[in-house]
């Protein structure tokens, strides 16, 4: 009698716990709108700075007429990016990565610090999952970090071996081109910029489901993680920044508000310790998720321009 009660419990569990599973895989991996981060209290500012750049960022795009451009992925999807030449570029490329749930238009404000105050060509692609872009998931940069050595080579075979590379990513786009740095890069990839990154794609989960429903990792993580294998092809465990950048030997620009929630601050640290390659960080105090422009746009610009041109000349 206990035994098949005990039986009848477990499948209980089980059941509830793969239900919970495919549930936070549609609220987080599947491609769909993601309405709960209009409610989520980490990306609201007060006062209300935010916004800045992405007004400034749409105007500047608006003001451009970008080359649309496709690439194919390794597993087949088309990939859309939208490609700025400029006259003063001389075979320099700013590679832009957007975050969750955006696109590559939204990175107008970044494209504008590398084209107007660097004088750089500019790549801004749509994610897969994301934009124009195909994909019927979010890969949170690590299916994206194969990607990025598909863009990357869209640009040597645009530029030729003289071919400089910056690799710019905001939030998912951060821990993207992190995600890419521990790759075998060619030599054309100078210099990485990652802006409020996350460490790991179970960290960054985990902390979430603990914030926005008050439930532990275990088994809720984990059982999305399986499903995410089996549908989108990676576990949340393999998909690491932190294991990257200790691999990594690209020069690395961290950049982190000491504010933010969304993306907890010391993720940051976690990141700028496992660099072994050179590297040095921006802290901007008081900014929240993605807000370290918009807060202090004169130290992060001055910051990116003087690092970067360390490397690229």
């Amino acid at each position: 009698m206990w035994s098949v009660i005990i039986i009848a419990a477990l499948l209980i569990i089980a059941g509830g716990v793969t239900y919970a599973g495919f549930f936070f895989y549609g609220v987080a991996i599947k491609r769909a709108p993601k309405e709960f981060l209009a409610k989520t209290p980490d990306l609201k500012v007060d006062p209300p700075v935010a916004g800045a750049s992405w007004g400034e960022g749409a105007e500047w795009v608006s003001r451009h007429t970008f080359r649309n451009i496709e690439i194919t992925s390794d597993d087949g999807l088309t990939l859309r990016g939208y490609y700025l030449p400029s006259e003063r570029a001389a075979g320099r490329t700013a590679i832009i990565a957007h975050g969750y749930s955006g696109k590559g238009k939204d990175m107008g404000a970044c494209a504008k610090i590398y084209y107007e105050t660097m004088g750089y060509n500019v790549l801004i692609p749509d994610a897969r999952g994301h934009g124009d872009s195909k994909g019927d998931y979010i890969g949170f940069g690590w299916p994206e970090r194969r990607d990025y050595l598909k863009w990357i080579g869209y640009i040597l075979a645009e530029d030729g071996p003289e071919a400089q590379i910056v690799l710019h990513g905001i939030s998912m786009g951060g821990a993207t081109v992190m995600m890419t740095s521990g790759e075998e890069l060619p030599p054309q990839v100078k210099v990485i910029v990652a802006d409020c990154g996350y460490t790991s794609v179970k960290a960054q989960l985990s902390y979430q489901l603990w914030r926005m429903y008050h439930l532990p990792s275990f088994p809720f993580v984990h059982m999305a993680s399986l499903i995410t294998r089996i549908k989108a092809g990676y576990f949340f465990g393999e998909a690491s920044a932190l294991k990257q950048v200790r691999k990594a030997r690209v020069p690395i620009l961290f950049i982190h508000g000491d504010a933010d929630k969304f993306v907890p601050f010391h993720m940051m640290d976690e990141l700028y310790r496992a660099c072994r390659s050179p590297k040095d960080k921006l802290v901007v105090h008081g900014a929240g998720h993605g807000l370290a422009y918009d807060t202090d746009k004169a130290a992060y610009v001055t910051k990116v321009a003087d690092f970067v041109t360390r490397y690229v000349h």
